[in-house]
Protein backbone atom coordinates (compact mmCIF):
# COMPACT_ATOMS: atom_id res chain seq x y z
CA UNK A 1 0.00 0.00 0.00
CA UNK A 2 1.17 3.49 -0.82
CA UNK A 3 2.57 5.26 2.29
CA UNK A 4 0.53 8.39 1.58
CA UNK A 5 -2.69 6.38 1.38
CA UNK A 6 -1.79 4.51 4.57
CA UNK A 7 -1.24 7.80 6.40
CA UNK A 8 -4.51 9.22 5.07
CA UNK A 9 -6.47 6.15 6.19
CA UNK A 10 -4.68 6.18 9.56
CA UNK A 11 -5.38 9.87 10.09
CA UNK A 12 -9.07 9.41 9.36
CA UNK A 13 -9.23 6.38 11.67
CA UNK A 14 -7.44 8.36 14.38
CA UNK A 15 -9.92 11.23 14.13
CA UNK A 16 -12.91 8.89 14.24
CA UNK A 17 -11.46 7.03 17.23
CA UNK A 18 -10.75 10.25 19.14
CA UNK A 19 -14.26 11.57 18.48
CA UNK A 20 -15.84 8.35 19.74
CA UNK A 21 -13.45 8.24 22.71
CA UNK A 22 -14.40 11.78 23.76
CA UNK A 23 -18.12 11.03 23.40
CA UNK A 24 -17.74 7.88 25.53
CA UNK A 25 -15.64 9.70 28.14
CA UNK A 26 -18.23 12.46 28.44
CA UNK A 27 -21.04 9.93 28.76
CA UNK A 28 -19.22 8.16 31.59
CA UNK A 29 -18.26 11.48 33.22
CA UNK A 30 -21.95 12.32 33.63
CA UNK A 31 -22.29 9.39 36.02
CA UNK A 32 -19.32 10.23 38.24
CA UNK A 33 -19.86 11.22 41.85
CA UNK A 34 -19.47 14.90 42.66
CA UNK A 35 -16.38 14.26 44.75
CA UNK A 36 -13.30 16.06 43.43
CA UNK A 37 -10.99 13.08 43.99
CA UNK A 38 -13.14 10.75 41.88
CA UNK A 39 -13.25 13.29 39.09
CA UNK A 40 -9.51 13.88 39.31
CA UNK A 41 -8.71 10.16 39.03
CA UNK A 42 -11.18 9.71 36.18
CA UNK A 43 -9.84 12.59 34.11
CA UNK A 44 -6.21 11.65 34.70
CA UNK A 45 -6.86 8.07 33.57
CA UNK A 46 -9.04 9.05 30.61
CA UNK A 47 -6.67 11.83 29.62
CA UNK A 48 -3.69 9.50 29.36
CA UNK A 49 -5.30 6.20 28.32
CA UNK A 50 -6.38 7.34 24.86
CA UNK A 51 -2.90 6.83 23.46
CA UNK A 52 -2.54 3.13 24.22
CA UNK A 53 -5.11 1.85 21.69
CA UNK A 54 -3.59 4.08 19.02
CA UNK A 55 -0.05 2.67 19.19
CA UNK A 56 -0.70 -0.19 16.71
CA UNK A 57 -2.36 2.25 14.31
CA UNK A 58 0.56 4.65 14.50
CA UNK A 59 3.05 1.82 13.94
CA UNK A 60 1.04 0.67 10.92
CA UNK A 61 0.91 4.19 9.51
CA UNK A 62 4.69 4.63 9.74
CA UNK A 63 5.58 1.23 8.31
Amino acid sequence: MNPRLRKLIGTLALLVFLFLYVVAALAVADHLPDHWAAQLVFYVVVGTAWGLPLLPLLKWMNR
